[in-house]
């Protein structure tokens, strides 16, 4: 992904480093602020129609939101208080298979549950589908409300609390690279993973041409994060076949 800083002409000012960082704080507030919504303003949407689900989501260690999804009106109703789920979501491996070893749970422990509170700050449209919004949750302990440390989020908070002491501020991007085949996720499996059609048949680095193959895709993916109220910069082809 790169950037998209500027939506017309820019400026001598908008050229320098300092305009260019100005722009791009700009532009990025802008994205959150059109996409986030408060709780007041779910309620109006519920009401008239326009959200009848709320997605109620964690991050587990592999980087997958695992969560619940709430009718909106049992989701408004019991919205401060927080939703259980298993502890074993932060003990899984990238099949969603129960480990052992680990102090906050395990089968001979007993799995129980801790507790997802909603942060609002992240409350937001989930563009990518209908009627639906999403927000991101913090994971506490269910008796003592204590954040739990080894939940991904804590661990960022916590690693972001200690460079503030140090004076610094973290900032980050993402890139993301993947693939785009002819396929279903039902068929890809059922061959196991092989002998897939990619979209691209040749070299796609840049090449705007060929990068149309896969662009009905790329676009729908661009749209929904812009409109979720992520700031979106570019996408381009890669080297790989359907990269």
């Amino acid at each position: 992904l790169g950037f998209r800083p500027f939506l017309s002409k820019p400026s001598s000012e908008q050229l320098t480093s300092r305009g260019l960082a100005l722009a791009r704080k700009s532009y990025a507030t802008s994205a959150y602020q059109k996409a986030h919504i408060t709780l007041d303003e779910l309620t109006k949407l519920g009401e008239n129609g326009q959200i009848d689900t709320v997605v109620v989501a964690m991050t587990d260690h592999h980087g997958r939101l695992m969560g619940k999804r709430y009718d909106i009106d049992d989701f408004l109703s019991t919205s401060a208080k927080g939703s259980h789920a298993c502890s074993y979501l932060l003990t899984v491996d990238i099949e969603s298979s129960s480990r052992d070893g680990y102090k906050l749970t395990s089968w001979d422990s007993g799995n129980g549950d801790f507790k997802m509170v909603p942060d609002f700050s992240t409350l937001s449209r989930a563009a990518w589908q209908d009627k639906v919004a999403i927000v991101l949750c913090d994971v506490k302990d269910i008796e003592t409300n204590e954040p739990i440390s080894v939940a991904p989020r804590n661990i960022l908070r916590s690693q972001i609390e200690r460079a503030k002491k140090l004076g610094l501020t973290a900032k980050a991007a993402t890139e993301l690279e993947y693939y785009v085949f002819k396929e279903s996720y039902e068929t890809a499996n059922k061959k196991g993973f092989k002998n897939l059609t990619p979209y691209g048949q040749i070299n796609g680095d840049y090449n705007i041409l060929q990068s149309f193959r896969e662009e009905p895709f790329n676009v729908a993916v661009r749209r929904a994060m812009k409109d979720s109220g992520l700031q979106v910069e570019t996408s381009k082809g890669e080297t790989g076949l359907g990269q």
